[in-house]
């Protein structure tokens, strides 16, 4: 820092040194000046002849004076300013041309920064850590006939026909961390997702995330006040209650105040007392994106959840595989080397732990980047924000292409100003330098604001991204790099696309920028120059607006699918039991009994429990076998081999008001000790039983199980997703099982939510005041929020469509009254010859639609061929659908024809003898 402020004061001191070196260089010169003026006027001339004498000779003293300035370092700068001060003029006296130029490229800027900046947070920002390079996030490669069957994580199918796993069971953890010799430490985590806190004695939900003892000391993170969790907080199962608070927990709840340090909060009815509070920017290894509320021990799994369905223990369980695991490199140690050395450890722990069928196959490990931790958010959106990016390039380019066409337009126009300072010797250089300058002005400007539009657009596109029950704490960040974006596409812009105009207006030689002849043959080859950047903007335009309208048709589709339920009027929430105070089979007898009492609140008309709602992303499927029937033959590559299911209350179809299609659905005679039933949808029975009747027939999902009587089939309906078509469901009931967690409840009503859930809190806190009621939506946003992606992509690409059109529009109404313009006389002599008006009309229309057909044509031909790179987030279409390719042609065209006609009917009204006259 001393070394960066000594050399400022030594430049400063140089300029100063210069700027006086300047100042006594003129007085100098003027005193020389006023002395030999003076001697002339005593020689008898008069005193104005004596000082333009005196200043003639001095003439050389003045270039002296060029010299020294040159010699200084100056001379650039005032090269230079004077540059800017002349752009400006000049742009300042064409107001319409400045006001098109830095409006188009603002509006392609700002759309450019603010996808950048987004997709900059959402795929390439690493987590906020120290030296996130050297994380590693482990995983595992399960084929399907893996030993592995349980997985509490998230899967990617990966291009063999294998899964990626990012979990372990905690045994394995144990063994790899305890034999490792490859890396710095091993250490692990878990998103147990929301879990119910009690504040000062307010009951509100929250994200929790358990992390081993060793985490902080890997993430090399330190508290902002008090301190993190230690290995000696991780050391016994259950023992351990301390928690480290979020920086944005800690503002919502104790306004920041260094008080909160030793509180004791109730998280899932366990006390645990606050010991810390995470840096800002901290978000945990989950994501970079959010943050967990609450970081607890790994050692208060036990107490928070003990079990995971029929799995066992967490801790104990070798069949469940539910923990995250990291780790940092270790010097001289390369990934390859690491995965070897821990792969051998993690086969000998599963082999002693499970027994491996003869045709089972024990997993691999592997070891991938955890810069970004799991990244979810590059998996859902990876394809979409590069769609879009792709997008905003275009409209830039076109914006770009605007710009080079009014450039060369003005070139034109100053033709004979270029010849005339040529003659009056000007350099090539110089010229070329000072149009350059005004088109890097024109960039500056536009980008300038452009940069503000992004900053005010990074907050617009998140909340696109983000559902709207959730508080979602989605920043975008506008850091250097989103600058350093924008600076470099706006320089880019000035050069690139300024250098062709400024080359144009000064390769013309002096004598033929003074000849008319010369200077019209110029002017025609920079109309055909305009021409092909116009079909070039047409072609882009066109690519946008098939775009826009593929999106826009399938988010139409989308909007008319039946979802096989009555949407309307039906609220949702989700209750989570602490597995503490209501442990299994308490858990089924609570979420009973809370449907009970959500059903007596008046204004409900019905009322249904479920484990898994409707279109909400989530999933459970296992085993078929059928009683006495052999299993359907499925590929082994079919997704949707296995059936899925749901448990649910004994009104659920009534109130989703789902039709019963055949048998029965479920009665007050189904109790929790009669023979144990499901209904199942159109699609299971006619896969599974193809011509023959379910009713009655029994199936079971593993040996192990209990077998379960098919009372009735319903009409299908959409189960994880609007946009997948109907999967093989079979719906169980809920009193039935002997562990269900935290439900869904569904709760239909003719009242606005906002009225009756109040009521329906204040029945929940009369069973118990701890249970705090998480995500309160209606059908109607669940609906929207699993078509958010749709309804983000039509919303944006109708937009660049709509822009692109309007940039269009502009290149071809400025294209055409130039050319109008240019061939006033040639336009007068026809008239002059007896051409009609309207032939004039035609002629210009004519020229125009070729123009628009060319690049029309070319932009639908580079649609199909790019829209394979689309087809996967189209629903209901093929890429080259035919009404959307027709309707952007006709759209380009109509608009083509419409820019075209104000500068046909002008030529249409040329005066004949005015057109002569205009030579």
């Amino acid at each position: 820092m001393n070394r960066l402020i000594a050399r400022l004061q030594s430049w400063l001191r140089s300029i100063a040194g210069r700027q006086r070196l300047e100042g006594e260089m003129e007085e100098e010169i003027r005193f020389h000046l006023e002395a030999r003026a003076a001697d002339l006027e005593r020689g008898g001339m008069g005193p104005e002849r004596a000082l333009r004498q005196a200043r003639l000779e001095f003439g050389g003293v003045a270039s002296h004076k060029d010299d020294m300035r040159r010699s200084l370092g100056l001379r650039w700068w005032d090269e230079l300013w004077a540059d800017l001060r002349y752009a400006a003029r000049i742009l300042r006296k064409s107001p319409g041309f400045t006001l098109i130029a830095v409006s188009s490229l603002a509006l392609a800027i700002g759309a450019n920064t603010t996808i950048f900046s987004v997709a900059n947070e959402m795929l390439y920002e690493r987590l906020g850590v120290p030296h996130p390079e050297q994380l590693r996030m482990f995983a595992i490669t399960t084929p399907d006939n893996s030993v592995v069957q349980m997985s509490a994580g998230s899967d990617i199918d990966l291009p063999d026909g294998q899964v990626l796993r990012d979990t372990f069971t905690y045994p394995i953890y144990q063994q790899l961390r305890a034999q490792n010799k490859v890396m710095e430490d091993i250490f692990a985590y878990n998103e147990i997702g929301r879990v119910n806190v009690t504040v000062g004695g307010m009951a509100q939900s929250a994200r929790a995330q358990l992390v081993s003892g060793n985490f902080y000391q890997q993430m090399q993170v330190q508290a902002a006040i008090g301190r993190t969790i230690l290995p000696s907080d991780d050391g016994v199962p259950g023992k351990g209650p301390v928690v480290v608070i979020s920086d944005a927990f800690w503002s919502r709840n104790y306004a920041r105040s260094p008080n909160a340090l030793g509180r004791v909060i109730t998280i899932n009815m366990t006390p645990m007392t606050i010991i810390g509070v995470n840096p800002r920017g901290f978000s945990g290894a989950e994501s970079v994106q959010s943050s967990p509320d609450l970081f607890i021990p790994l050692s208060m799994m036990p107490i928070l959840r003990e079990t995971f369905g029929d799995a066992g223990p967490m801790f104990e369980t070798t069949r469940l595989y539910w923990l995250q695991v990291m780790a940092r490199t270790k010097g001289g140690i390369s990934d390859a080397q690491a995965r070897n050395s821990l792969d051998l450890i993690m086969n000998a722990a599963i082999r002693n732990a499970n027994s491996v069928g003869k045709n089972e196959v024990v997993p691999h490990l592997m070891i991938v980047d955890g810069s970004k931790g799991l990244n979810i958010a590059q998996r859902l959106y990876a394809e979409p924000l590069t769609v879009l990016l792709a997008m905003v390039g275009g409209v830039l380019m076109m914006a770009c292409a605007n710009m080079a066409n009014l450039m060369l337009a003005r070139a034109s126009a100053r033709q004979r100003e270029m010849s005339v300072r040529l003659a009056l010797g000007s350099g090539r250089w110089r010229l070329l330098r000072q149009v350059l300058t005004e088109s890097l002005l024109l960039s500056f400007l536009g980008g300038a604001v452009g940069l503000l539009l992004g900053y005010f657009g990074r907050t617009g596109l998140p909340k696109l991204m983000t559902r709207d029950w959730t508080t979602g704490d989605l920043q975008v960040p506008f850091n250097w790099k989103v600058f350093a974006f924008t600076a470099v596409i706006t320089i880019g812009t000035g050069i690139v696309f300024g250098i062709l105009p400024a080359w144009s207006a000064t390769r013309a030689g002096i004598g033929a920028g003074l000849q008319r002849g010369a200077q019209t043959a110029s002017r025609q080859r920079r109309a055909w120059s305009g021409k092909a950047i116009v079909a070039f903007q047409l072609g882009v335009s066109t690519l946008l607006v098939v775009a826009a309208a593929l999106f826009l048709r399938t988010l139409i589709k989308l909007d008319s699918i039946d979802p096989g339920f009555k949407a309307d009027h039906l609220v949702m929430l989700q209750i989570n039991p602490p597995s503490k105070r209501y442990p299994p089979p308490k858990d089924v007898r609570i979420g009973l009994e809370l449907e009970e009492t959500l059903r007596s609140v008046p204004g409900v008309e019905g009322v249904t429990a479920t484990d898994v709602a409707p279109v909400q992303g989530s999933d459970m499927n296992g085993g078929f076998e059928v009683d006495g029937l052999a299993a359907p033959k499925l590929a082994s590559e079919d997704r949707d081999r296995y059936p899925y299911y749901a448990h649910v209350g004994k009104t659920y179809f009534a109130t989703m008001k789902i039709p019963i299609l055949a048998g029965r659905a479920f009665t007050s005679l189904d109790t929790e000790t009669s023979q144990k039933v499901s209904v199942i949808n159109q699609t299971l029975a006619r896969k599974f039983f193809g011509d023959r009747n379910p009713i009655g027939m029994r199936f079971r999902q593993h040996e192990d199980s209990a077998w379960i009587e098919i009372i009735g089939v319903c009409a299908d309906s959409r189960y994880e997703h609007m946009k997948r078509i109907s999967q093989a469901v079979h719906y169980d009931l809920l009193s039935q099982q002997m562990v269900v967690g935290g439900l869904i409840y569904l709760v239909r009503t003719p009242m606005k939510p906002e009225a009756i859930v109040p009521s329906l809190r204040a029945a929940v806190q009369r069973v118990d005041r701890d249970l705090p009621l998480m995500d309160i939506r209606t059908m109607e946003q669940q609906i929207d929020a699993d078509l958010q992606q749709e309804r983000m992509f039509a919303g944006l690409s109708a937009g660049f469509g709509v822009l692109a059109l309007m940039l269009a529009c502009v290149g071809i109404y400025g294209i055409m009254a130039y050319t109008v313009a240019q061939r006033t006389n040639e336009i007068g002599i026809r008239l002059a010859l007896g051409a009609e008006r309207g032939q004039v009309c035609g002629m210009v229309l004519r020229e125009a639609s070729w123009l628009a057909v060319a690049g029309v044509v070319s932009g639908l031909a580079l649609a199909i061929w790019l829209g394979r790179l689309v087809k996967s987030l189209l629903y209901g279409l093929q890429p080259a659908d035919p009404f959307s390719l027709a309707a952007a042609g006709c759209l380009l065209l109509g608009v083509a024809l419409i820019a075209g006609w104000v500068p046909a009917m002008r030529a249409s009204r040329v005066e004949p003898m005015d057109a002569l006259r205009h030579e």
